[in-house]
């Protein structure tokens, strides 16, 4: 295995064992250590778009990482409008968790349900130099909950989720099945239409997406 792409996987096993739950939540109690921790299902992936369309977009992202912030600030809302809410692009996110904060993050955005994922994803983007400008874990944390606040989650639902071990064994084991079957080595990275493709400038990004259209309309 290539050792970038070893020390990403390793990086989600140390998050799941050193804190599965933000440190405001544990109050007196310590994370259960991995071996304690259920065996993770293989979740299936949250799409958006026709399920028809005829390209697929899969984005491997990060909720800490800077330059997926920046993606989705600036290329996200072209990709959607000319992309995925016009038919010809079906859309996945796939989180990929660097570290215990990553992951507490990717709790939150799975909080609401499938159905409110997206949503939840891009307010944890749009807000993530906020959330990540603090000292301590446990104001990470807060300022995690103030995300949540505003995607409509009440604190109980919150507490639950970041609580439920068995879904936090289920985001990491699927993180790390699809990041080694894809060879992802770092964030963003984007498969288009089967293609691994690394972040770049939008017009080239809209290129590789043009091609593939185009291919998958003269096969079909």
């Amino acid at each position: 295995m290539n050792p970038i792409r070893r020390s990403l996987i390793a990086a989600a096993t140390a998050a799941l064992t050193l804190a599965t739950v933000p440190p405001v939540l544990a109050q007196e109690a310590q994370p259960a250590p991995a071996e304690q921790m259920p065996e993770g299902k293989i979740l299936e992936d949250i799409t958006l778009g026709q399920a028809d369309a005829p390209v697929t977009v899969i984005e491997y992202a990060s909720f800490t990482c800077s330059h997926c912030r920046a993606f989705h600030e600036e290329n996200w809302p072209k990709l959607k409008a000319e992309y995925i809410e016009t038919g010809k692009v079906k859309f996945i996110q796939r989180d990929v968790y660097f570290d215990a904060v990553g992951l507490w993050a990717g709790i939150l955005a799975r909080c609401g349900g499938d159905a409110k994922y997206y949503a939840v994803s891009d307010l944890i983007f749009d807000d993530q130099q906020t959330w990540l400008n603090a000292k301590t874990g446990d104001e990470i944390a807060a300022n995690l909950r103030k995300v949540g606040a505003k995607a409509g989650m009440t604190e109980p639902q919150m507490d639950a989720c970041w609580a439920d071990k068995q879904k936090v064994a289920d985001l990491v084991a699927t993180f790390q099945k699809n990041a080694t079957a894809d060879k992802i080595e770092g964030t963003p990275t984007f498969i288009i239409g089967g293609e691994t493709v690394q972040n770049q400038p939008w017009d080239d990004l809209k290129k590789i997406i043009d091609a593939k259209i185009a291919e998958a309309e003269k096969k079909g």
